[in-house]
């Protein structure tokens, strides 16, 4: 895999391409796992909104996962949710978050193979629950009044969730690059467990203003989590970061300032590689915490 300029992730797979390799009989968590391993994409700067899938309806990508497109107030547009469950496990299970990385999507996680990962994990004895992935933008912080994810995340997620007979107060959140920022925003908000991995976060304003994302310094100060980070519950904090990514720097600041409860750096870079190998120790983490 390949960076940009800047360092962020290329644009991520299509659904023409994901629902194309659904039919073509890839109906298995695993399948799709392998399949994401291989077209996954780095994240590049924001791009023009995706168009949502032809049908409002829910419609099943692989057993035990389900992708819903649902009109979004707060963002003022249709976005993706998706669900993924352990095969084989019902009732209204506790649920993760999972915020994805700048330019990607909700398929972000389908791509990385989590269905099948978490199906292992509680074959394994972890305790169950359930992954609820989102689209999402701009740091997962307002880019205007009217294109609010974060407001999606508090006002509208809950709904949903209890929509697909889960739990509807999320009881941790995890996040890759600019998903983890949102997900430690998130974590200060509510009382709940936030897994980090490669946290794309900034060390200054002059960093943060280079993506261009930020309405200005105010809002960058106020949502930068290394300025917050008094908000975070160690116990409840883990955080994974490959010492080549460009952003291993912030992540030893994070993980000095909070000295969290697993704080992990290891090789690896800012890439699909780095984050399906520490994936399955995160998902322990969440477990243990929900």
């Amino acid at each position: 895999m390949t960076k940009t300029s800047d360092g962020q992730d290329r644009a991520p797979l299509s659904r023409r391409r994901v629902l194309a390799a659904s039919a073509a009989g890839l109906c298995s968590a695993a399948g799709l796992a392998v399949l994401g391993s291989h077209l996954l994409r780095s994240e590049p700067a924001p791009a023009t909104p995706r168009s949502p899938l032809p049908t409002p309806s829910s419609t099943a990508l692989v057993q035990s996962v389900t992708s819903q497109v649902l009109a979004s107030a707060a963002r003022g547009r249709d976005v993706e949710l998706i669900v993924m469950r352990p095969e084989s496990v019902p009732g209204p299970l506790p649920v993760c978050l999972a915020l994805h990385g700048r330019g990607s999507s909700a398929r972000m996680f389908v791509d990385l193979g989590i269905p099948a990962m978490l199906t292992r994990a509680v074959a394994a004895g972890v305790p169950a629950f359930a992954v609820a992935a989102v689209d999402g933008d701009n740091y997962w912080v307002p880019a205007d009044p009217a294109d609010d994810p974060r407001r999606m995340l508090n006002d509208e997620v809950p709904a949903w969730l209890e929509g697909q007979g889960l739990r509807p107060v999320p009881v941790a959140a995890m996040g890759i690059s600019m998903g983890a920022y949102g997900a430690l925003n998130y974590a200060r908000a509510h009382p709940c467990a936030v897994a980090a991995i490669s946290p794309a976060l900034f060390g200054s304003w002059s960093e943060a203003r280079a993506r261009k994302v930020f309405a200005d310094r105010a809002q960058w100060e106020a949502t930068e989590p290394l300025r917050h980070t008094a908000d975070l519950t160690p116990a409840r904090v883990g955080v994974w970061c490959g010492t080549a990514d460009p952003f291993a720097a912030v992540a030893r600041e994070l993980i000095a300032k909070v000295k969290p409860a697993e704080g992990m750096m290891g090789p690896g870079a800012h890439d699909e590689a780095y984050w399906m190998g520490v994936l399955p120790e995160v998902l322990r983490f969440v477990g243990s915490r929900v």
